[in-house]
């Protein structure tokens, strides 16, 4: 079995494996990778480890990036910009139905890869044409979503970060209005909504935490059993794991989850 690292290659941050044994890597190392596209710069995420050969393709980190590397692409960033400048003039030319995100070149610009949005299926051969016979190299289309489209353009958060996408996530869960619900978040869709459209992401972090601290509590309104004897039970805060007892008369009694809980439990037998 090879010896590989993860190695995060261009924007979309797609992680391919490549064999590292004669170098000493560590994540966050940027290095030059032979995939099945050519060579490729990245950035290594994931230490060395053992994986059985499959159908995957596995690559080869050539080197560490060094300064010759670094004026290359930057180079290529420029590279970029004209190539994209002529993908927009091409694709309007052929009046496509798509929305151009970027495109980037490999390391060695042995392939030029076009992102881009789409709501429907796309006919680019002739476009492909065209741009294989202007920029002299293959040409890669890849429809993306618009979850990939904040992720590779990036941004500001409603809360004043940088997209969790851009920063940090390297998956995308699945997130429903029922999480929202399961918060008791205001269900305006425009509010729970980030800059792709989508429902944040943020809104599935918590979520395991509070079904937790709420299994077993009855529903906001009902009477629960306290040390203090019945009320109804008013508010549940998960994240201080506190709920609310009304005992009528504007009297008002906080107590620990567990403790309703287990208070209830004894009280069902």
């Amino acid at each position: 079995m090879p010896i590989v690292v993860g190695v995060m290659v261009r924007r979309i941050k797609d992680k391919i494996y490549a064999e590292g044994g004669h170098l000493d890597l560590k994540t966050g190392d940027r290095v030059i990778v032979e995939t099945e596209h050519g060579l490729e710069a990245g950035v290594v995420c994931e230490r060395e480890k053992n994986v059985a050969k499959g159908k995957d393709h596995i690559g080869k980190v050539i080197r560490k990036i060094n300064e010759d590397d670094k004026r290359k692409l930057a180079d290529n960033e420029a590279r970029n910009l004209k190539a994209q400048a002529i993908v927009i003039d091409k694709a309007d030319d052929h009046e496509l139905d798509m929305k151009l995100t970027c495109v980037q070149y490999t390391f060695d610009r042995s392939k030029l890869f076009v992102y881009y949005t789409s709501e429907t299926r796309v006919d680019f051969r002739e476009l492909i044409k065209d741009l294989g016979h202007i920029l002299k190299t293959r040409i890669q289309m890849v429809q993306i979503g618009v979850r990939d489209e904040s992720k590779m353009v990036g941004g500001i958060g409603t809360c004043g970060q940088v997209l969790c996408c851009q920063s940090f996530l390297k998956d995308f869960s699945s997130v429903t209005i029922d999480m929202a619900k399961e918060q008791d978040l205001s269900l305006n869709t425009a509010k729970l909504s980030g800059l792709c459209g989508r429902l944040m992401c943020c809104i599935a972090y918590e979520n395991e935490h509070y079904v937790k601290a709420k299994k077993g509590l009855p529903e906001i309104g009902s009477m629960i059993s306290t040390p203090n004897g019945r009320a109804k039970l008013a508010a549940i805060d998960c994240i201080r794991e506190t709920v609310t007892a009304d005992f009528s008369e504007r009297e008002f009694k906080t107590y620990s989850i567990e403790e309703i809980k287990n208070r209830n439990r004894k009280d069902s037998k």
